[in-house]
């Protein structure tokens, strides 16, 4: 790993959780089968993914009962907002620390 890289939140710039927090940046509740249906990841994947979020406490969860059976909802956490943010920073500096790549055509 280089000096560019090595902070990055790896829990973070994990594709499936990245896609997690940006579902749930607008501070909106969302429910375990919106996560599914809209990222197209198996319950078992997502599932594995949302417990790594909530325990870095980027996430939490709210178990609730709709007609008698469990529905759980999440909501990302100010952690998660900062981690986020964070990575995002961090790759705009990488950005602006490149250097252009040299024109094919020279």
């Amino acid at each position: 790993m280089n000096e560019l890289t090595s902070n990055l939140d790896d829990v973070v710039l994990s594709r499936p959780r990245l896609s997690i927090l940006a579902a749930l940046v607008s501070g909106d509740a969302v429910d375990f089968t919106f996560l599914q249906k809209n990222l197209g990841i198996s319950d078992g994947n997502l599932s594995t993914h949302l417990g790594k979020l909530e325990a870095e406490r980027y996430i939490h969860s709210n178990k609730t009962f709709v007609n008698k059976k469990p529905k759980t909802w999440y909501q990302i956490t100010t952690e998660g907002r900062n981690a986020l943010e964070r990575l995002f920073r961090q790759l705009e500096g990488m950005l602006t620390q490149a250097k252009p790549a040299e024109s094919l055509d020279d």
